[in-house]
């Protein structure tokens, strides 16, 4: 997944949320190192109780990752787009991950979403075909409780 890219983007952060942003940056490199069904199936889990990113979130998150790591500003979208959704699901959130290709002349790309636009990326949506896709999970209704948990609660209150 390699596009010759320079992001224009060289912001600083905060001293107190560059660790965050480093230890994204590191999961990101370790989970490009996977094959993409090992991607696809640590993000699927990864995804999961995370609220949908808005495209401000994920692009302050985009920001941080740029801001702790140079290379990633370059052509290493895979890596980028990895650490910027680790650090999404860092704070709760969860953008669209997507990985594709264009075809004449043939790129592949990773690159993540939010409200339906690609985020931090020069070109707009529908530019890239995309493969492998990783959205936000779908919510899930909130556990209700068992009957018994009810009475031994309510036998609780009573008290």
């Amino acid at each position: 997944m390699s596009q010759p890219m320079a992001v224009p983007r060289a912001t600083t952060i905060p001293f107190r949320q560059r660790p965050a942003a480093l230890i994204a940056v590191g999961v990101g490199r370790v989970l490009a190192h996977l094959s993409p069904r090992r991607i696809r199936v640590v993000l699927t889990v990864l995804r999961r109780h995370a609220a949908p990113a808005t495209y401000h979130q994920a692009t302050v998150a985009l920001d941080a990752v740029l801001a702790v790591s140079v290379l990633y500003g370059g052509r290493y979208c895979l890596q980028r787009s990895l650490a910027t959704t680790v650090l999404c699901r860092m704070r709760g959130v969860w953008p669209t991950w997507c990985t594709g290709v264009r075809t004449a002349p043939f790129i592949a790309h990773a690159w993540i979403e939010a409200d339906g636009q690609p985020v931090g990326e020069p070109q707009g949506p529908g530019y890239y075909r995309p493969l492998i896709v990783i959205p936000p999970s779908p919510r899930v209704p909130p556990r209700t409780r068992s009957r018994r948990r009810q009475r031994l609660s309510q036998r609780y209150l009573d008290r």
